[in-house]
């Protein structure tokens, strides 16, 4: 009897384990109120960035809405126009310490040219931001742009189906991708692009998360594993590397030096001609010489001869004249045929014809074919 009541009071422990960690379906966390933290910070905390010249006019346009929407979390903004940055900083008044990490991903979105009506809904407690840096990913300029142009598709279609599908805000902009959104889709976003900028097309993986979409509104499947159900794309690299034309063998490696080249004292030495008189030297030279301008001259003859050699004719083809086939003429059938031609001239009565021969027949057939 107490193995049994052991054994059900484990069951039950295990099954109030189970609930406890499971969430419960449209669960949120409840807001940071003054009540959490009444007495406020005890350090002020500030954060700055710097911001490109071409965001100057967008920036000092919308920058009361900034203040204003951090107004709200008593975090003040200021914006200085000649430095070119921007700065926020905790105030007596504030009271969620998380606040201002908020308020320095807000003025890191805006410098990266993200609008103000998507960059302050990171000042909701769901929302999450991230900036993924592509610029040093790819070595060739060329490649890099081709791969971030895939990346937004023609018209925008690839990065619009990735917002879908992650619920998340993505912006390309220069040598950073700028995303927005709930961190689950964050974490997708990344993926998709840093494996966009290693030649891996954002198609396939847009198709996997179309189809964990599906697969996560089947309660049944929250459990079980996807793995069967996702595909799996293997990475062909069909361009073959160029192989160069001249190939450089590695010489094995040998602790002493090359040895000496001769010198041209050396060289007279090995043949002789040291000990030879000056006269002696220039005349063998001199005949040098000479040999090697006969031999330029012959081949210069040659070059000139050659525009005098008439090219090779080709032998003229005979034309074969095919013999005339004997035709053959059949004298019945003529015969035949000047008797009917009497016979309508004279106005006599028709003859009965004769049999047709074979060789008419065969004519006949041959015409018809």
């Amino acid at each position: 009897m107490v193995s049994c009541c052991i054994a059900v009071m484990c069951v039950c422990e295990s099954a109030e384990e189970s609930e406890l960690l499971t969430v419960p379906d449209g669960w949120k966390e409840p807001g940071f109120t003054k009540d959490d933290n009444p007495r406020g910070l005890l350090e002020e905390s500030s954060f700055a960035t710097l911001f490109p010249k071409y965001r100057e006019a967008y920036l000092k346009e919308c920058w009361p809405l900034v203040e204003k929407a951090l107004g709200e979390t008593h975090i003040k903004a200021s914006l200085d126009l000649i430095e070119g940055s921007m700065t926020v900083c905790t105030t007596k008044k504030t009271f969620d310490p998380y606040a201002i990490v908020r308020a320095r991903d807000l003025i890191k979105l805006l410098a990266r040219s993200v609008p103000f009506e998507q960059a302050v809904r990171i000042l909701q407690d769901d929302m999450a931001c991230d900036i993924i840096k592509i610029g040093a990913l790819v070595r060739n300029r060329e490649r890099f742009v081709k791969r971030r142009q895939r990346l937004i598709g023609p018209k925008g279609s690839t990065l619009k189906a990735l917002e879908l599908l992650t619920n998340c805000y993505v912006m390309v902009q220069g040598n950073t991708v700028s995303a927005l959104g709930p961190y689950g889709g964050l974490k997708e976003v990344r993926k998709v692009v840093m494996d966009t900028m290693k030649n891996i097309h954002p198609i396939y993986n847009i198709k996997t998360l179309m189809i964990k979409r599906e697969l996560s509104k089947d309660p049944e499947l929250r459990v079980q594993s996807w793995e069967r159900f996702l595909p799996k794309f293997r990475h062909k690299n069909l361009a073959k590397r160029k192989e160069p034309k001249k190939k450089s063998m590695k010489k094995e490696y040998t602790p002493f030096p090359p040895p000496q080249p001769e010198s041209k004292v050396d060289k007279e030495l090995a043949t002789g001609e040291f000990f030879l008189r000056e006269s002696v030297k220039k005349r063998k030279k001199m005949e040098e010489i000479k040999v090697k301008q006969a031999e330029a001259l012959t081949k210069k003859q040659e070059e000139r001869n050659r525009a005098f050699i008439p090219p090779k004719e080709k032998p003229l083809m005979k034309k074969t004249t095919k013999a005339p086939t004997e035709s053959k003429l059949d004298i019945e059938a003529i015969k035949d045929k000047v008797k009917k031609a009497k016979t309508k001239k004279l106005g006599a009565p028709p003859v009965n014809p004769a049999p047709p021969t074979s060789t008419t027949t065969e004519k006949k057939k041959k015409k018809k074919s």
